[in-house]
């Protein structure tokens, strides 16, 4: 028998978890967990709390056997996030030695660089957690979209925003070049074009339409109304395909990006060797032939067994 997991009228498990924030479900958008950012009074600027709680919510959502086929991203507020929180000094205690010892050791620049490093890599895994979520992440982007803002963003698999959405890479002018991904991930998402090396080495501003045409989101929307409604529709979308075909496609989209075609190929073959024994399979072939109107459409009244909850220690 296939059980449904059903999250209407519930609340996230994860929720109470964290302060800067918000994990919730819809009534209107059943299996997609919604991630909200949520320190709207400061324009969602990141502090080092948040980028923690980035990291541990994503490294949770949709492998806890919550019923998560997709993830929606989300700012509160006016904006989407307005780049790292330059008032929290824990982001550069690293860099200034408050250590009141005067041993010569605690002065040494190798020594306060190598120290410096682990909180690089950590900041860098929060991340990367967005990426590696193993199920679809939705990036919902309205207002400003600056700096740590745009780092977040090239971790999820599918932007959109409204035409009055601002983005900058403006590390540069704070002083440092980006170091959580914005220069790894962005030339790979939109190309190693001209433009893409003016943003990252001017921080100067692009608009929606610069966005739409190198491709860094895939829709402009005219009003947040609209952008809801285009979002929550491509959550929906995705929702409807098998979750082991999804899970599966991303992967391998992400493990081809970095890698050749023949190891990719080789990847998707060894996966797929298992993934096309799941009854999924049979589903949506029967009901692309014959039932819910044909094509990749049909899939609407499929309903796939939820995925487990992955193993920890």
């Amino acid at each position: 028998m296939t059980t449904i997991y059903n999250n209407k009228g519930k609340t996230h498990p994860l929720n109470s978890q964290f302060s800067y924030l918000s994990i919730t479900y819809h009534n209107s958008l059943p299996f997609v967990t919604i991630v909200s950012l949520n320190r709207p009074r400061k324009r969602n600027a990141i502090n080092a709390k948040m980028w923690k709680e980035i990291g541990l919510a994503f490294n949770q959502v949709g492998s806890i056997g919550d019923g998560c086929r997709c993830v929606l991203l989300v700012g509160s507020g006016k904006g989407f996030c307005g780049g790292i929180d330059t008032s929290d000094e824990k982001f550069f205690s690293g860099i200034i030695n408050n250590n009141d010892n005067d041993d010569n050791d605690t002065q040494d620049m190798a020594r306060k660089s190598l120290a410096f490093k682990s909180q690089i890599l950590e900041m860098q895994a929060a991340f990367t957690a967005v990426e590696e979520c193993p199920v679809p992440v939705v990036c919902r982007i309205h207002g400003a979209c600056v700096g740590a803002g745009i780092d977040l963003a090239c971790c999820a698999d599918i932007r959109v925003c409204t035409k009055d959405t601002k983005f900058s890479i403006r590390e540069v002018r704070l002083g440092l070049a980006a170091d959580v991904g914005t220069l790894q991930r962005f030339p790979k998402l939109v190309g190693y074009s001209s433009l893409v090396r003016e943003l990252c080495l001017t921080g100067d501003d692009f608009n929606a339409e610069d966005a739409l045409k190198i491709g860094f989101v895939s829709r402009v929307c005219q009003t947040n109304d609209n952008l809801n409604d285009i979002s929550n529709e491509i959550c929906q979308k995705i929702c409807k395909n098998s979750p082991v075909a999804v899970q599966i496609t991303k992967m391998s989209l992400n493990y081809s990006r970095d890698h050749t075609v023949k190891e990719g190929l080789e990847h998707i073959a060894l996966h797929n060797s298992t993934a096309l024994m799941s009854e999924d399979l049979v589903k949506s072939f029967m009901m692309s032939r014959g039932g819910g109107g044909g094509g990749g459409g049909g899939s609407a009244e499929v309903q796939f067994s939820p995925m487990l909850a992955h193993s920890r220690l």
